[in-house]
């Protein structure tokens, strides 16, 4: 056993025991406070919604430390169980070019993750979701999900293994950088691509007709300076009976995207102020600040596999006895979370200063006391915990706590600027 193996262990045990631990504590907070509505909540949220919250955040966190151990098993059994190697031997028989036996071997490893992960998927929407009433997704619906993203992952997941993988056989020192160059082309091409050819395979997005909504949001839009190609409604609750809107696109060419359940629950101003929200972000710079934050750490991921894929130890440490260009690729992908995730509780408050910010601007440019009443609702409907245990949501949330958010919008409503931020 090389040092790298024993410092793989200790890390995968580490993670395992901290998530464990943090769930633990995080289902122990919410049910000590199921019966107990916060204050500030009371007039919006009933007793029995806040039950069904804590009852619903509890069995997702029991769900997901069963699904967090049996995926370090898989991890096990994939490094150090041989299972890389093996099915390179498997997928090598198939092919006698290079780049298409490694592009095959990383895809085959790749499948056998999306395979099994496919009884916790199932589990999740058909039993738990179903359970608290949120799952709208039929059995053909979910298959032909599973039959969509398979064909997209094979073909757009294929060819850029295929491309990462010619330019590590290129034999240039610098293949990592021109791979990392690539890899932000293609990221930036998916961004774009997603509105407009991949998201319409999966929900159907229909314009925002004329009413006092589409007059409120164009109003916003002018009054921020922002500027977006069009606005949709997209088809959610066919699948989900949660809530959400997002902005999606780059540059100019941005689209706004609602759920229809989210404008089912919301009033047009409520909606408005959650908008709002959402497009501070991008006038915030934030979105600009994430990618570029992306990107960085993307740079350094490909800098350490430039160096790691040259290192007969780094293939032995896991279980590969035969180094490839595909096996160095793996490796790096499978192992690195087990070491990176110590970064989790930095990035998610990164995160939360970043709703606080938007909140502050969305108090400024929209209603305040809307957009409380809109975050309420949303709590409830999506049966969020408004308890949730202070360590767990310190390291894990990238939103902040319920009944601190609403608190503070209330609190920028009485300032000038109506702008906070807080780490």
């Amino acid at each position: 056993m090389t040092w790298l193996t024993t410092a793989f262990l200790a890390a995968l045990i580490l993670h395992l025991a901290v998530e464990s631990w943090l769930a633990i504590r995080q289902m122990a907070y919410v049910s000590k406070h199921r019966d107990h509505v916060p204050p500030s909540f009371s007039g919006a949220v009933s007793p029995a919604d806040h039950a069904k919250a804590a009852d619903y955040t509890v069995a997702r966190q029991r769900l997901g430390m069963l699904e967090a151990v049996f995926d370090s098993a898989i991890l096990l059994l994939l490094t150090l169980g041989g299972g890389i190697a093996r099915l390179g031997e498997f997928t090598y028989r198939w092919f006698d070019d290079p780049l298409l036996r490694g592009t095959a071997h990383v895809l085959a490893v790749l499948a056998v993750l999306a395979v099994l992960s496919i009884p916790f998927s199932a589990y999740r929407t058909f039993v738990l979701e179903e359970r608290f009433g949120f799952n709208r997704t039929t059995v053909r619906m979910f298959l032909s999900d599973l039959l969509k993203g398979g064909i997209l992952g094979l073909l757009l997941g294929g060819a850029v293994i295929a491309a990462v993988l010619a330019i590590m056989g290129s034999a240039d020192r610098a293949w990592w950088l021109i791979a990392w160059l690539a890899w932000l082309g293609f990221s930036l091409l998916v961004t774009w691509a997603w509105p407009r050819f991949i998201a319409p395979l999966f929900n159907k997005f229909t314009p925002l007709a004329s009413g006092e909504l589409r007059s409120r949001i164009d109003a916003l839009l002018s009054r921020c300076g922002f500027e977006a190609d069009s606005i949709y409604v997209m088809d959610g609750s066919r699948r989900s009976a949660h809530g959400n809107a997002y902005f999606t696109g780059l540059g100019r060419h941005k689209r706004i995207v609602l759920f229809d359940t989210l404008l089912s629950s919301l009033t047009p101003v409520q909606a408005e102020a959650v908008l709002a929200h959402e497009l501070a972000h991008f006038r915030l710079r934030h979105v600009p600040q994430r990618l570029l934050a992306a990107a960085a750490m993307t740079f350094a991921g490909f800098a350490l596999l430039g160096w790691l894929a040259g290192k007969p130890w780094f293939y032995t440490s896991f279980g590969v006895p035969q180094p490839s260009d595909a096996a160095a690729l793996l490796l790096f992908v499978l192992v690195s979370p087990v070491f990176t995730w110590i970064v989790s509780p930095a990035l998610a408050a990164w995160s939360r200063r970043h709703e606080f910010e938007a909140d502050g601007f969305a108090v400024e440019h929209s209603d305040g006391s809307s957009l409380a009443e809109a975050l309420v609702a949303l709590y409830r409907d999506n049966a969020s915990t408004l308890t949730p245990d202070p360590v767990y949501s310190a390291f894990y949330d990238s939103h902040p706590p319920p009944v601190r958010r609403v608190a503070r919008i209330e609190s920028a409503r009485a300032t000038p600027s109506g702008r906070h931020a807080e780490a």
